[in-house]
């Protein structure tokens, strides 16, 4: 089966600065695809090349078997967008925004469908402007899916949501792809990545770092387990840095941050503390993430 998304050597270059440098890859269809990286990585630069908002310098781009540059007018037709920064007239109501997207295809959802399963049905009187920040994303993806794509982009979705709204769109998104839409997805945040994602990319510089399942990205690296606890004042603490399965420990006031990794990790730290008679309170394992992996490749410097 052919691919929905193919990426071959793209390029894109604005003045001296290269966004992107000769990325390839494939997103196949029904996969929820992420693509993550620090700012000015590339990533909006790398997805509105796919989508046909912007032309490359060099390199291909194939979404749905056709040139997105070259074929815009029937490609917009089976995709769905939303745009990392979106606005709407303040007075424009919800259910008038619903038809005069709609207008725009031939093929068309039910609008009163779409705002229901949204949790929008109770607002398709009210204006955009009265929305709250969550209301609004759930409206940009009613409109995203409005001429039912078969694939859809999400662009920084979830940013400036609280944790209870960001947990409600990653259910809806779930509930996109098992619809049969294709879903590509940038983010800021690893957690939703790798809650969401198939697979992520990890970019940076405009080359791609990394890609792979989530789970396969974490194994690759051998990110470090961490064992922490409290130490009570006073007590001298075994060196638990010579046992085979550790790597380093901290100390951070009462605290106690051990790193290590192998099956018998957690074990072998309790049990050297054990046979030293050293009580420890708060006791809790933190396995490694995403965000370990993310950081390991692309550093821990601000960027702007």
């Amino acid at each position: 089966m052919q691919p929905v998304i193919e990426v071959s050597n793209l390029c894109k270059t604005y003045s001296k600065m290269t966004a992107v440098d000769g990325i390839s890859f494939n997103v196949e269809k029904g996969e929820i695809f992420g693509m993550v990286g620090p700012n000015g990585a590339g990533k909006t630069t790398t997805i509105e090349c796919i989508e046909g908002l912007r032309q490359p310098d060099d390199g291909s781009v194939k979404l749905l078997g056709m040139d997105p540059w070259g074929a815009r007018k029937t490609i917009a037709a089976r995709i769905g967008i939303q745009l990392q920064e979106s606005a709407l007239p303040p007075r424009l109501r919800v259910a008038e925004a619903m038809d005069l997207f709609g207008s725009f295809y031939e093929r068309r959802a039910d609008a009163g469908e779409l705002l229901k399963t949204m949790e929008l049905e109770e607002k398709r009187s009210s204006p955009f402007g009265k929305l709250s920040g969550g209301q609004k994303q759930r409206l940009y993806i009613a409109l995203a899916l409005i001429n039912r794509p078969e694939v859809v982009f999400f662009d920084e979705l979830t940013t400036g949501l609280d944790p209870q709204a960001r947990r409600s769109m990653w259910d809806l998104v779930k509930e996109i792809r098992e619809q049969g839409c294709t879903v590509f997805l940038t983010t800021h945040y690893m957690e939703e990545a790798e809650r969401l994602c198939d697979r992520v990319l990890i970019i940076d510089h405009g080359k791609i770092v990394a890609l792979d399942t989530p789970e396969a990205l974490i194994r690759s690296l051998e990110v470090e387990n961490r064992l922490v606890f409290t130490i009570p004042d006073g007590r001298v603490i075994p060196p638990l840095d010579k046992l085979p399965q550790v790597r380093r420990v901290e100390r951070l006031g009462g605290r106690l941050v051990v790193y290590g990794c192998g099956e018998r990790f957690a074990s072998s730290v309790v049990n050297a503390l054990e046979e030293a008679g050293v009580q420890f309170l708060d006791l809790r394992t933190e396995q490694p993430s995403l965000e370990d992996v993310f950081l390991s490749l692309t550093g821990q410097e601000m960027r702007e």
